[in-house]
């Protein structure tokens, strides 16, 4: 093999990067057969394997409630009624079901056609389709409906809703049921909603959307912070905190009146809610005003932003995915209304628009439900057309079209890539490495390894060199935004190498070339699919053991980091507790500028998980500084979503973007495509009128307030896309931290 001659290909320098097509656009696609008709408060859950199953709800035109479960094969596009056995449910609506065990619907409460309000739990096996209900213990919770429920650490939290009979109004408690024992726990106050969305993160029960007391629609988030708190984290309790909890079990019941297994209240027509025992709604269930909710509480009401939903327009749906609560804001009528995918990343309490209206939902369309898969990663919005199809009069009123959305697109990595990017503590990090550290245990150990000399028992076998970053300049860049040498470094084409002579090495300091980086040939070769097929070819490098990569040191440096340790994010201070963390040695992580040229190096090699990592972190940490190098970068890497996202912030903050260096080192061809994005009918609005309009206080003024300038161009009277040319000394200014107005309380 070492025997064996190969010639570098000259292949065009355009065919040196992985092209990734058009930009991404969800295409509607119609189902077939029996399809639901559009119901009211049914259930829509994704149970994986292309597999969506509906169940219950009210149908508004013939006042009828539903115990159908229909199944939705997405592969096929086709709706079927599913034959389910055993004990089957009564008819419901504003019910839950959560799936629970990758293969069970876990439904709970809701409401039936005599408007009782039901507390029952019964389990759907998809697998079997038969029904099952549970024997459950302890203080049944007021029955309820259009509440909210998340399975957690085998939990089933249940929260808020509507309730019935003498206290008609919306519940502000929360509780769970422990799906080890079938045990209910006790009642705590916590925030009245209903029609709202739960989830958990970080240690914390979080609610958003729905409505409250005042049945408006608001623009609050309520969180708990459940973390050490036994009444949670442990087994479940009961009475009141304090010396009651020492009194036997069956001591602590005698608060409550509750009947875990009573006989169904039968109507005058006979129906019973369930087949066999119901735990239905009874105002004297719980006798006592239950207390606060163990835990620290905390809300957040924002005022203002240019990025905030308007929660009274369109129709929303709030789930949660890779650490943000993501608000979908569908038209709700056929007026043209504000529409978008915004994302609240939960760890900022930052908000951010993903993407418009117009490039998500076609106008035509009316969306009824929204679900979401298990990590995350995709959505289906569930709905009908507004107008009349097949030309016979009549709308079709039915579950009709799915408008799948792949959310990675969006720059969202998913649930588990985004538990594992956190910046969370853990202790101990390693049996070897006993400091504190961002990264995991593998990846804190391996990073002490790293770009550690030979001599120093390190292990490292292996050399690469990079450009100097003071030789690395945009201006540098050939007229497609590739380095003059980058078709060198792609997959087709195998890079070129430094010499390995020791006078090569010595002169490097006068070159364009960087210092050596010491690694491990090893991790490489596992961790690197390109470097493992050069290496097994056998080509120069793998005799000199010597490699040279033809891009900015820096970002060769955090590359390379990122193979051993996995991670491209830049460490915290501290952790969710407060305690100082400390990176490894000497490390102190990627900056922005790194993880753009590395979202490059990420398109040349074809590494789809690290280009996911560098467009979730760029789009996150975007800001006035670097906002003109990543739309450099993302143009060059075919990311056409942070183009447009990128562009889009330099419009809105485009007197302070020009001011940047990273504006001025623009090529031309670049600097021209940058300011092609502006509104033709635009023009630049000075500070003191923008403020008049709102524009410096972030006040939302429509999807057109993109920045300062006034859009005379498709629509008449919005503004248009480019942001203040401000006065005063802004050099190189950066804008830290978010402009969201909100209340904490």
């Amino acid at each position: 093999m070492s025997n064996h001659t190969y010639v570098l290909s000259g292949s065009p320098l355009k065919n040196s990067r992985r092209r990734t097509g058009e930009p991404y656009m969800p295409k509607i696609i119609t189902t077939v057969g029996q399809r639901p008709a559009c119901l009211v408060n049914a259930s829509v859950t994704y149970v994986g394997n292309d597999l969506i199953y509906a169940f219950g709800g009210f149908d508004q035109y013939t006042d009828e409630v539903y115990n159908h479960v229909l199944k939705l094969n997405l592969s096929a596009r086709q709706w079927s009624l599913v034959d389910n056995y055993g004990d089957i449910p009564g008819v419901r609506m504003g019910h839950t079901s959560c799936l629970w065990q990758g293969d069970k619907l876990l439904v709970y409460g809701g409401e039936n056609e005599h408007r009782t309000h039901l507390s029952d739990v019964v389990i759907f096996d998809i697998k079997t389709a038969h029904w099952t209900q549970p024997d459950v213990t302890g203080p049944i919770p007021r029955g309820r409906a259009r509440h909210s429920a998340v399975i957690h650490d085998d939990k089933l939290f249940v929260c808020g809703g509507m309730s019935g009979n003498d206290n008609n109004g919306v519940l502000d408690d929360i509780c769970f049921l422990d799906l080890k024992t079938w045990t209910w726990s006790r009642t705590w106050r916590f925030v009245p909603r209903y029609d709202h969305s739960t989830w958990v993160w970080g240690g914390k029960i979080w609610i958003s959307g729905g409505m409250g007391e005042e049945m408006e629609r608001t623009n609050e988030i309520w969180w708990l912070d459940f973390r050490g708190t036994p009444a949670f984290e442990g087994g479940p309790t009961y009475g009141m905190m304090g010396s009651e909890d020492a009194r036997p079990l069956g001591e602590r019941y005698s608060s409550y009146s509750f009947a875990a297994h009573q006989t169904p209240a039968l109507s005058s027509t006979g129906y019973a809610a369930n087949t066999s025992s119901v735990q239905s709604n009874s105002a004297t269930q719980i006798q006592r005003a239950p207390p606060i909710a163990p835990g620290a509480i905390s809300s957040v009401k924002f005022v203002s932003s240019p990025n905030l939903p308007i929660q009274n327009v369109g129709t929303h749906f709030h789930v949660f995915s890779s650490g943000c609560m993501l608000d979908f804001v569908t038209p709700a009528t056929n007026m043209p209304l504000e529409t978008s995918l915004s994302a609240l990343d939960l760890d900022s309490l930052r908000w951010q628009k993903l993407a418009d209206g117009k490039d998500l939902f076609a106008p035509a369309y009316r969306w009824h439900y929204c679900c979401l898969d298990a990590d995350g990663t995709h959505a289906w919005l569930l709905g009908c057309p507004r107008e009349v199809r097949g030309g016979n009069g009549d709308a079709e009123e039915y579950l009709s079209d799915v408008l799948p959305i792949d959310l990675r697109k969006f720059g969202l990595l998913g649930n588990k890539m985004s538990h594992e990017a956190r910046n969370e503590q853990k202790l101990p990090t390693s049996d070897t490495y006993t400091g504190s550290s961002h990264l995991s245990a593998i990846g804190a150990d391996l990073a002490r390894t790293f770009n550690q000399p030979p001599e120093s028992g390190s292990g490292t076998d292996f050399t690469i060199t990079a450009l100097r970053d003071d030789e690395y300049e945009l201006e540098n860049l050939s007229e497609d935004g590739c380095s003059p040498s980058a078709t060198l470094t792609s997959p087709a084409t195998l890079p070129a190498h430094t010499a390995d002579s020791a006078a090569s090495e010595e002169s490097s300091a006068s070159s364009n070339t960087s210092q050596p980086i010491h690694v491990h040939r090893l991790i490489l070769s596992a961790r690197w699919p390109h470097f493992a097929r050069l290496y097994n070819a056998q080509m120069s490098e793998f005799h000199t053991r010597r490699m040279h990569v033809p891009e900015p040191y820096s970002a060769v440096h955090a590359f390379l980091y990122y193979l051993y340790t996995d991670s491209i994010t830049t460490p915290s201070t501290t952790d969710y507790q407060g305690n100082h963390v400390l990176g490894a040695p000497g490390i102190t992580g990627p900056s922005l500028e790194d993880v753009a040229n590395m979202l490059v190096m990420s398109n040349i090699y074809d590494m789809p998980r690290l280009r996911h990592l560098c467009v979730n972190r760029l789009v996150r940490d975007l800001d006035v500084a670097h906002a003109a190098l990543i739309f450099d970068r993302a143009n060059t890497a075919q990311e056409d979503w942070l183009k447009r996202r990128s562009a889009s912030f330099c419009m809105t903050h485009w007197g302070r973007i020009v001011r940047t260096s990273a504006f001025r080192s623009l090529k031309r061809a670049s600097m021209l495509e940058l300011c092609e994005g502006i509104d033709a009918e635009g023009r630049v609005v000075g500070g003191e009128e923008l403020e008049a309009v709102g524009g410096l206080g972030g006040a939302r003024l429509g999807s057109g307030m993109i920045g300062g300038l006034w859009g005379a161009g498709r629509k008449r009277g919005r503004l248009g896309s480019v942001g203040t040319a401000l006065d005063g000394e802004m050099e190189d200014d950066v804008v830290e931290g978010s402009d969201e107005g909100m209340e904490l309380s």
